[in-house]
């Protein structure tokens, strides 16, 4: 057995250990009351994932905890059967303490997981998922469920994130629609519960280069957002209009001059430029140009939308750091913001937003090394979505518990205080903490054990088999569905 070292580096206010602990139980109560069945293994269940020594290995293991006092049967009877209200779950959520960054601002990122289930025919929805191997060219597709989670980001390097909601993708789904539906719904929630009120600062959402973050824009334009994504080095986009001449005839342009990321010749002077010293990465310069916005045509997902194309402006930002860890001669990275008329203020808080996006891929890792999101092997689709929630709730416990975890450190790690603690090293304590928090599951009635199977008897109801991929396919261009009166 690995020894391990209780050290408390700094002492914690006795007002904000009680506010923690009595936040970590309210939180904990309301969780209880949004299980509707088999409330009480699954917040079990959620107990014994948060007290494992180690990485979860099979959910079934978890059954031999101290901390689930029921079987193994009802352990499989509350992934595939039970239920959760996630309506209210996502609500409660919502309504926790959020981390900030200057200002008061929320920011906000949006990624999609991978659950790979590559022999599982059995199990349906699956879709194929882009996993990307160890070279550059190294990519594939491998069957399983991809999630969309929407998380609150933290200032500053950490590994810490703020799960918020988490959506499965299916066969017949548009990403891009799903994901416009998930931030809408995100948004108002933290309006209603009070997050966002009027006079504070626009929130923030970033996100990678697979969303098309313009048509995002479009469609969130009627919340206090800023959308932030990157966007393809080989892009074209357009400058804004020229000024019409006086005595000039003929129809106005709709857009300006090409932009063309690949073409510096393209590029007319820069509106904000900014150079930032960093710590690791050596000098940043940061180039801006305003109302850049890209030439729409009625494809993707711009295809069913009635009349006239908009014109979705925003400021796109060249950014390039002096040096990286792994690459001495890393490309420019490319974003889009939907504000318009971005200042030296505003173009260095994209760039700094959009880096502190790579803190949810830390939280990706540690869901499925440690918790064990992708370990089980799970039939159908909904028990994958139960679990998925299991683990967002149990994240969820383990920042709030961060003021009361102590440093649990293994004697070759460093000592640290208790705001810098990861989510792995305050799990190794949740055990103690566990023990002062409110437990509402009851306890458990005797029931013996049931019948199964008959020995000798053979399963006559075979399982089903799936296909993998989407089951709708759209059509591309409009005169694919011969729509006339819509120009290009």
């Amino acid at each position: 057995m690995t020894k391990t070292k209780a050290v408390r580096v700094s002492l914690v206010p006795d007002a904000v250990w009680r506010e923690a602990f009595a936040e970590a139980s309210r939180f904990r109560g309301e969780f209880y009351e949004c299980l509707t069945a088999r409330r009480d293994e699954l917040f079990e269940l959620t107990d014994a994932v948060l007290c494992a020594d180690g990485a979860v290995k099979s959910p079934v293991d978890l059954t031999l905890l101290p901390e689930h006092r029921r079987g193994h049967g009802a352990m499989y009877g509350g992934l595939n059967h039970g239920r959760l209200d996630v309506d209210r779950l996502r609500a409660v959520l919502a309504g926790l303490p959020l981390p900030r960054f200057d200002g008061g601002r929320l920011v906000l990122a949006v990624d999609v997981s991978p659950w790979l289930r590559s022999d599982a025919p059995c199990s349906a929805d699956r879709l194929f998922c882009h996993v990307y191997g160890r070279a550059k060219t190294a990519s594939q597709f491998i069957p399983g469920w991809p999630y969309s989670f929407v998380a609150v980001l933290e200032p500053g390097a950490t590994s810490w994130t703020a799960l918020l909601d988490a959506v499965r993708l299916g066969p017949v789904d548009d990403a891009t629609a799903v994901t416009a539906t998930q931030l809408r719904g995100v948004v108002e929630r933290l309006i209603t519960c009070g997050q966002w009120q009027p006079g504070d600062p626009d929130i923030v959402i970033v996100s990678d280069a697979g969303y098309d973050v313009t048509r995002l824009a479009w469609v969130l334009r009627d919340l206090p957002v800023e959308l932030v994504g990157r966007v393809r080095s080989d892009r074209v986009m357009r400058l804004p209009k020229p000024l019409r001449q006086p005595g000039t005839n003929g129809r106005p342009p709709k857009h300006g001059p090409e932009f063309r990321f690949a073409k510096p010749e393209t590029w007319p002077e820069p509106a904000v430029t900014t150079v930032t010293d960093t710590a690791n990465y050596g000098k940043a310069e940061t180039q801006a140009w305003d109302r850049v916005h890209p030439r729409l045509t009625h494809r993707s997902s711009w295809l069913d939308h009635d009349g006239e194309l908009p014109l979705v402006e925003g400021t796109l930002m060249r950014l390039k750091v002096e040096h990286l860890s792994k690459d001495r001669d890393a490309p420019p990275v490319w974003l889009w913001s939907s504000k318009t008329g971005a200042t030296f203020d505003d173009v260095d808080r994209f760039w700094q937003a959009f880096l502190r996006r790579f803190d949810l891929e830390h939280t990706f890792r540690f869901a499925k090394q440690t918790l064990g999101w992708t370990t089980p092997k799970l039939r159908t689709p909904e028990a994958a979505d139960r679990w998925t929630w299991i683990l967002i709730v149990a994240h969820t416990q383990l920042r709030l518990a961060r003021p009361l975890a102590a440093d649990l450190r293994r004697p070759w790690e460093k000592p640290t205080t208790s705001d810098r603690l990861t989510p792995a090293r305050v799990r190794r304590g949740f055990r103690n903490i566990r023990a002062h928090l409110a437990c509402p599951a009851r306890v458990p009635k005797p029931r013996g054990v049931g019948p199964g199977r008959p020995p000798g008897a053979k399963n006559k109801h075979r399982a089903p088999r799936y296909d993998v991929g989407k089951t709708v396919k759209r059509p591309e261009t409009l005169k694919a569905i011969g729509k006339p009166g819509r120009s290009w």
